[in-house]
């Protein structure tokens, strides 16, 4: 299974370096505020609005993932604190810690 996802990998990556290849002509970026114009081949564009992209949608994505590890920090402490009674019956070697009962 590693060895087809390196294969897809290498695939996208090939389709990816062959667009950036055929998109080199130059094109003129203009912003709105003034007479301001950026000249660089399309590729350059592509790249940067690709890299935006991603960075806004990992900064969109940090707000759920801290609600996430609370939540997950609260049902540990849940669990553990169900499973007290069963830890002082239970050996010393016995206990393994917060992640009792997870199938972990």
């Amino acid at each position: 299974m590693r060895i087809i996802s390196w294969i897809f990998n290498f695939l996208l990556f090939l389709v990816a370096l062959g667009f950036a290849l055929s998109n080199t002509g130059p094109a003129d970026l203009h912003f709105p505020v003034g007479d301001l114009s950026w000249r660089a081949p399309l590729v350059i564009f592509l790249l940067l609005f690709f890299a935006a992209g991603v960075a806004i949608g990992l900064l969109a994505a940090v707000p759920a993932m801290f609600r996430q590890r609370r939540e997950i920090a609260r049902l540990n402490r849940e669990l553990r604190d169900a499973n007290a009674p069963e830890r002082e019956q239970l050996p010393p070697e016995a206990v393994i810690g917060p992640g009792i009962g997870l199938g972990v």
